[in-house]
């Protein structure tokens, strides 16, 4: 599939990959123990389909199918996680060494993260505990795994899986603790601390973390529209950034944390090799408008101290969420101002859209925009290193089961067959032009 107007290229040595998560895709649940996820979408009404992902894509078995898909679209790195209650079970980390071996044998750098939402059932992450466990079971994975893998990430977005599924209940593990999830943010960012000492004690010196982030636009320039949506950026972006970068929570969040703060700070904010952003869209953010509103998807309650606004002037995708290619510029400038050279290089961990069908003309548009901005971003100084497509396959979308498709390689989940969607071809030529 020709490129008749070319993406600007980008420099020698830039990383080309795609992005799944474990939960979404594997399935085999027969052969691991049950996570959060499990006892939350065995609850009716939790998930929108009604779905589980206890067969999902299917991928434990069947991984050697999507390796080779893999292999022909010519992705450099694949970014994938680790099931925690798959390695906990019997046979532990066979699955994933053999995953990781036909990865190398197919010429793919394996770039795995070790946490993304499915949790052990029986964990907790309000415990100070789980963050302990989480670092002795990293320490399993990298002497296992090492010798193979030299990318890594530690948790997959941690300000969604605060606010999600334990702020406002949308998520597993189905808690709405508003303001007193805060605990839950500290012990993964304190997890991703021990995580980064246990991965380097076992060797590893590239290591980085895929947080989450997008630009917050005030609904207006009334005062109490740019107060709400100054709050909601704080929440959803320096909650998250400040203490892994900066070594501190912005001003007035530590003392709503526990225990030692001060101590686990050091911990928390160990030098990371790269920074990972994952981004999808900007919100639109205004004053509390003293009513519960539906946005995408999400119930957002009417006592929280903001009110989330529709972005109206966008296209949007099918899951309703807005087309902003020029907001990835923005929030990577945005974070090179803010962190200055206490931001390492940045890799794009996560980027994609959902759109249904093979003729995927919406997804090519999307990742070709997203990829320009993504070039403005470098040519204005950020240190870009890398971007991964998210998904390599449709999958188990979380609450939404599999109402959404953003795979780059349909899968029918009657039969599980894969094929390849018009954007996995454009992808594939795109990689051989950036080489060319």
């Amino acid at each position: 599939m020709a490129t008749t107007n070319p993406v600007p290229r980008f420099p020698d040595g830039f990383l080309w990959g795609v992005s799944t998560s474990a939960h979404q895709i594997e399935g085999a649940v027969d052969e691991r123990e049950p996570s959060v996820w499990d006892v939350f979408t065995a609850e009716p009404g939790r998930v929108r389909d009604g779905s589980t992902a206890e067969v999902a894509c299917d991928h434990v078995r069947r991984h050697g199918e999507d390796v080779a898909l893999l292999a022909g679209l010519g992705v450099d790195a694949y970014r994938f996680s680790l099931s925690w209650p798959r390695v906990r079970a019997r046979g532990g980390l066979d699955f994933y060494d053999r995953l990781v071996d036909d990865l190398c044998a197919a010429g793919v750098r394996p770039v795995p993260t070790l946490f993304h939402w499915d949790l052990p059932a029986g964990l907790d992450w309000r415990e100070r505990d789980t963050a302990e466990r989480f670092a002795a079971y990293v320490s399993e994975v990298v002497a296992r795994l090492g010798d193979r893998v030299t990318k890594w990430i530690t948790l997959n977005e941690p300000a969604e899986h605060t606010l999600l599924g334990h702020a406002l209940g949308i998520h597993a593990p189905g808690l709405k603790l508003l303001f007193d999830a805060l605990p839950v943010a500290h012990h993964q960012l304190l997890a991703h601390g021990l995580a980064v000492r246990a991965l380097r004690a076992g060797g590893a010196d590239d290591i980085g973390i895929a947080n989450s982030h997008g630009p917050t636009w005030p609904a207006s320039r009334e005062p109490a529209d740019v107060e709400a949506a100054d709050f909601y950026d704080l929440l959803l972006n320096r909650l998250f950034a400040d203490p892994l970068l900066l070594g501190r929570y912005p001003d007035g969040i530590d003392a709503l944390m526990p225990g030692d703060v001060t101590a686990d700070l050091e911990v928390i904010s160990e030098p990371l090799d790269w920074y990972g952003i994952n981004y999808y869209a900007p919100t639109r953010v205004g004053a509390p408008q003293g009513t519960e509103i539906d946005f995408g998807g999400v119930r957002m309650p009417a006592e929280l101290p903001f009110s989330v606004r529709e972005i109206t002037d966008r296209p949007v995708t099918d899951f309703g969420w807005p087309v902003v290619p020029e907001a990835l510029t923005e929030i990577l400038t945005a974070f090179r101002d803010r962190y200055g050279d206490r931001l390492p290089p940045v890799v794009v961990t996560e980027n994609g859209c959902s759109y249904e069908g093979l003729d995927d003309r919406e997804r090519i548009a999307y990742l070709d925009g997203h990829l320009r901005a993504l070039h403005r971003a470098l040519e204005a100084g950020v240190d870009v290193r890398g971007y991964f497509v998210w998904s390599l396959l449709d999958n188990f979308e979380w609450a939404e089961g599999y109402a959404r498709r953003f795979g780059l390689v349909h899968v029918d989940f009657d039969t599980l067959k894969r094929t390849p969607k018009a954007s996995y071809a454009w992808y594939r030529e795109l990689l051989r032009e950036q080489r060319a």
